[in-house]
């Protein structure tokens, strides 16, 4: 029986002090919220009523609660940006603290928004992870992807059917982000083929049909309404010349499996590619909720050789292998990273049952067990 645990994001904020809350639609953001800050005052710019309110005549805001003393929690603040300045007034000339969460940050750099310049700290909620649920099912999760209405529904694929349309309804069309919906939409599913592969904007242009200058904005686009992100190079090159480029992915791999039109089946590449793509989700949110200074990047030479995930200043290297026999051929790019640079430990992740190691640097973990040593804070 698939079940949620407590989520993991931890919000302690001191007397006047402010925080922002990001995360992706349908993460649990106005849950966790409403189970944790029940007893403050709650502003849901989501509601219609409120929404014309305050983006008629943001002063409101200070004009109703400048005598206010504690916490009060804007939901979906990018709605009405102009807030900011309100709430930057407020902080500095009352008692008055807040938490405000949001699901875009288009809206707030396009307009230039006022961003609290340091006055306000910054969390964000991910995805569900391996450590917040039960009934975990890796290859169900493969499908369905960590959203919690998605990991919980009896029919993840329509789930994920209205989540892409309404992204493209509210996020795209009604805040006219592009004229070309139509092309926005083949966009997003070449992205999602492509995801965890080097950026290159001209070829997912080629595919798409659009100039390479308007893919640059179209990615720029997932990452301020926080559908992607990316992963940069390890640079510091010793004896070998390494690749510099980006790579990206989007936030979720059921999303991008439903965008792909994949159903990836245990054995084949395309699992295994969303197995690393997994195994990246889980390091995200532990950068997230644990070690937000953790640098995450990932290795690859100009011949070939690869790491997957690089954590810290080598602190940890991690190769991730969606195939229950791990063997001497799959740790090629750990034994080419060990070459050049002292690693404190280089895992290979994978489906293995048992934990074993192909030499005395190379440990094999299955992906259970890496995640216990993650979470406990073994690893890093």
């Amino acid at each position: 029986m698939k079940s949620i645990k407590n989520r993991l994001l931890n919000i302690e904020l001191p007397p006047k002090r402010s925080a922002f809350l990001w995360g992706p639609r349908k993460t649990g953001k106005t849950y966790w919220i409403n189970r944790h800050f029940s007893d403050s005052i709650l502003i849901d710019l989501l509601k219609t009523d409120l929404f014309a309110d305050y983006a008629s005549r943001p002063s409101l805001l200070r004009e109703r609660y400048q005598g206010h003393k504690g916490l009060i929690v804007i939901d979906e603040i990018q709605m009405v940006p102009d807030l900011l300045n309100e709430i930057h007034w407020v902080i500095e000339n009352t008692d008055v603290s807040f938490l405000m969460t949001g699901s875009s940050a288009r809206k707030l750099r396009r307009g230039h928004a006022n961003l609290l310049a340091g006055r306000a700290w910054r969390y964000t909620m991910t995805p569900l992870t391996w450590a917040e649920t039960e009934g975990f099912d890796l290859e169900q999760i493969i499908i369905s992807g960590l959203l919690p209405p998605h990991f919980l529904s009896p029919d993840p694929i329509q789930d994920l059917r209205s989540y892409v349309a309404d992204y493209l309804k509210e996020e795209i069309a009604a805040e006219a982000v592009t004229q070309n919906i139509p092309a926005f939409a083949e966009f997003l599913r070449v992205a999602a083929l492509t995801s965890g592969e080097l950026l290159n904007y001209t070829n997912v242009g080629r595919e798409t049909g659009v100039s390479a200058k308007v893919v640059r904005n179209y990615f720029q686009i997932l990452e301020d309404t926080l559908l992607g992100f990316r992963v940069p190079p390890w640079r510091k090159a010793k004896n070998r010349r390494l690749i510099e480029t980006e790579k990206f992915y989007l936030f979720d791999v059921g999303v991008a499996n439903y965008l792909a039109r994949r159903m990836p089946k245990a054995g084949t590449p395309e699992f295994g590619h969303s197995f690393e793509h997994y195994i990246l989700m889980e390091l995200k949110a532990y950068q997230a909720y644990r070690n937000p200074e953790l640098d995450i990047r990932y290795w690859r030479t100009s011949t070939g050789f690869e790491v997957d995930f690089i954590l810290g200043d080598m602190n940890v290297a991690i190769e991730v292998k969606g195939t229950q026999r791990v063997h001497s051929g799959h740790a090629r790019g750990l034994k080419a990273l060990l070459e050049e640079h002292s690693v404190e430990r280089a895992i290979i992740v994978s489906l293995e049952k048992e934990p074993k190691r192909l030499e005395s640097s190379l440990e094999v973990l299955p992906w259970q067990i890496f995640l216990e040593a993650l979470w406990s804070g073994e690893l890093v």
